[in-house]
């Protein structure tokens, strides 16, 4: 086993998800998962070789707490010493970070520059920096942003078509996120037809909870579906994803709704959980929909209608398409979706293999498409925290 392991955080407001990776080998040696935190409830649950068990955090349930139990876990294994960095997943770095960066002062006066960009997630992800800077001291921590992969983009293409002034003040442009999942899946999508990623034009489809589809070319991010938040693009399992903006005013006028309400609907109570009233769980929309249920199944036709339609467009901002990519729990898992959806690109020459499409599920990396397609389209499981790692360990010279 190697001696440089790497520690990978990603800090929600009130959770802590965390990894132990080897870098040389991108085997997980000890995961956790920090829930509840600071509230006196904050527990954290963590997984090594299949099993769990769970750690009660009352007498310290802040994220520093958590990170703290984490090191405690560490002990246990011995695997402490052998942790040489701290890689974070970061939400936001705005227009001054294109690539991952080795953390200090600078960099976190940066990050707090950004809150306003991300106001729910920068905190957390600084406050995941500072319990790793105090529990792990000495070691280098390094951010990895989502927003960085996207900094390629043309003007043209991140421009909003609002007064100018508006970005030169608020630096109010397209940003797209999920950069580090894209960033991973794109060479891979390559090697699977054995081109470099610069020869390739993709499109690529991160769909989970949150979902968001790129088109790359050149190995580079042309056009992403998020924007200035993770809110615009493709419809979620509780985001609306693209709406009028006029339904502010609307609502405001008609519902009474203040602008928070408003934005926390589209953000929380929308999607799939909002169409189907059922739930923002796309096995439980695609098992009520096959029972029947009609707003499951208005839900997976509007989710499903959306994707293919963003597709089509992103092929423009890829100068065409070579290969589709479907990646994320969904994306990886959901042969029905993928189906249904090449179903709707007929028109650019994809043609689903229903077998091969059965068996690209959980884990499974393939080809899904038949072999007279026009294009190629994959399933290839993400693994955001094994480029999180690779960053960090390449930056901190390990």
């Amino acid at each position: 086993m190697s001696k440089n392991l790497i520690l990978v955080l990603n800090c929600g407001s009130s959770s802590l998800k965390g990894a132990v990776l080897d870098n040389d080998n991108g085997e997980v040696l000890l995961s956790c998962l920090g829930e509840k935190l600071t509230t006196p409830d904050a527990y954290i649950t963590f997984k090594k070789d299949g099993q769990k068990h769970r750690v009660e955090l009352a007498d310290r349930h802040d994220h520093t707490g958590a990170v703290g139990a984490l090191l405690d876990e560490l002990k246990k294994y011995g695997l402490d010493a052998d942790v040489k960095a701290v890689g974070h997943r970061v939400v936001h770095g705005g227009e001054k970070y294109s690539a991952s960066v080795l953390i200090n002062d600078e960099v976190i006066a940066q990050l707090e520059a950004c809150i306003p960009l991300a106001p729910l997630h920068n905190p957390a992800n600084l406050t995941g920096i500072r319990a790793a800077q105090a529990i792990f001291a000495g070691l280098p921590n390094v951010a990895v942003f989502d927003t960085a992969f996207h900094q390629t983009m043309p003007e043209h293409a991140y421009t909003y078509a609002v007064p100018r002034a508006l970005y030169k003040k608020y630096a109010f442009r397209r940003y797209g996120f999920h950069g580090t999942s894209f960033r991973f899946v794109a060479p891979e999508a390559a090697r699977i037809i054995g081109k470099d990623v610069k020869d390739c034009r993709l499109v690529i489809a991160h769909l989970g909870n949150g979902a968001s589809i790129t088109a790359v070319k050149n190995g580079e991010s042309q056009d992403t579906s998020m924007g200035f938040t993770p809110l615009e693009g493709l419809v979620m399992g509780t985001r609306s994803g693209d709406i009028d903006p006029a339904v502010f005013g609307f609502l405001a006028e008609n519902a009474n709704m203040t602008i928070t309400q408003i934005t926390d609907m589209l953000n929380k109570k929308s999607g799939l959980l909002g169409l189907s009233g059922l739930s923002n769980d796309c096995r439980t929309i695609e098992e009520e929909s096959g029972k029947g249920h009609p707003g499951a199944k208005l839900a997976l036709d509007v989710f499903i209608y959306r994707l293919a339609k963003y597709i089509g467009s992103m092929a423009v901002a890829a100068g065409g398409l070579d290969v589709l990519v479907f990646t994320g729990g969904i994306g990886e898992n959901s042969d029905i979706i993928r189906e249904r959806v090449l179903g709707y690109l007929g028109f650019l020459g994809l043609k689903a293999d229903h077998e091969a499409n059965l068996k690209a599920r959980f884990g499974n990396a393939g080809v899904i498409t038949t072999a007279d397609s026009a294009a190629v389209a994959v399933v290839i499981p993400t693994n955001e925290e094994l480029m999180i790692a690779h960053d960090t360990a390449r930056l901190s010279g390990l």
